[in-house]
């Protein structure tokens, strides 16, 4: 049975760990090489890009997470007490919490397996990006993953940048505010992140920080709700601001959300708490300010409302 790690402390020096957990040791030396620069750290589950911890669905609401569920983005640190401790445990991968971080990082993926021959990869779909801007990126910090590249830049001040998928263009990805990336050091199956240019980490170009801000959305409708119970009024309010607020996973996952959202509110009309002309405005208006066409929105919530309401389980059953 393997005993548990002890950590020796000599007064005014950082914690040492054993001859025995030498695995741990290039994990460790990422960890704080990480923290020195500023960017906080996670643990991930050995040899794994997964965050090490419980997911929020089974927090058990003690310890750090007294007041509430804190994510990996909240639990990432600097301190290296803190990080001693952790990776004195257990060969831990390392992830850095870009958000908090300052930085955002492109990530450049290959192309799948089951895409078509000629396909481009992330780094030619970056190139063919930079050529038609008439741009070319400055030089900065980069990472060889598993199976692809990570380009590391500081994060434009006064503007939150949250992560994106495929929106520089395919197998392009970018982690900021609720993200992370696996750092140099870590190892998956797929094999190991090594630093591949060691430069300073350039600012991220305008230009780019212009393609990955969040467009601004028109308000949404209303909701005039003039008949109904309390109950169908609240629902109908949350799922419209539901609507509303999804700005992830392109067209398809709006539509995806829309469908949901108004499968939710149908029961309500099922059971004549609520008038399906106020529903239908209503949820239009919130998908509209998605930016989705207003025909594919009235066909979607039109479905919807048409299938819950012909299965609709009586209230009392219900």
């Amino acid at each position: 049975m393997t005993q548990p790690v002890q950590i020796r402390r000599v007064p005014g020096s950082p914690p040492t760990i054993p001859s025995a957990d030498l695995e741990c040791l290039p994990l460790l030396a990422s960890a704080l090489t990480a923290a020195e620069r500023g960017w906080p750290v996670i643990p991930l589950q050995p040899g794994s890009k997964r965050p090490a911890g419980h997911p929020e669905r089974a927090c058990p609401g003690t310890g750090r997470c007294a007041n509430g569920h804190r994510t990996p983005e909240e639990r990432a640190t600097t301190d290296p007490e803190l990080i001693h401790a952790a990776w004195a445990h257990r060969p831990y991968n390392v992830g850095i919490a870009t958000g908090p971080a300052g930085l955002l990082v492109i990530d450049l993926d290959p192309v799948k397996a089951e895409e078509p021959e000629g396909a481009p990869d992330g780094a030619t779909s970056l190139q063919a990006l930079c050529e038609r801007a008439g741009q070319v990126l400055p030089d900065t910090y980069r990472v060889r993953t598993a199976r692809g590249k990570h380009l590391y830049f500081t994060a434009p001040t006064g503007v939150r940048l949250k992560c994106s998928v495929d929106r520089l263009g395919p197998h392009i990805d970018t982690r900021a505010w609720g993200g992370y990336v696996v750092a140099p050091g870590s190892t998956t199956p797929d094999g190991t992140y090594e630093v591949t240019h060691d430069a300073p980490v350039a600012e991220l170009p305008a230009w780019i920080a212009a393609l990955l801000r969040e467009p601004e959305r028109p308000a949404p409708v209303p909701v005039q709700v003039y008949d109904g119970t309390s109950a169908a009024r609240t629902a109908l309010e949350r799922e419209c601001a539901v609507i509303a607020s999804t700005t992830e996973g392109g067209p398809n996952g709006r539509n995806n959300t829309l469908h949901r959202s108004a499968c939710k509110v149908a029961r309500f009309v099922a059971w004549g708490d609520i008038p399906r002309h106020v529903v239908e405005q209503a949820i239009q208006g919130a998908g509209e300010a998605t930016g989705l066409p207003p025909t594919e929105c009235r066909t979607t919530i039109r479905s919807a409302l048409d299938w819950v309401i012909a299965h609709a389980t009586p209230r009392e059953a219900a």
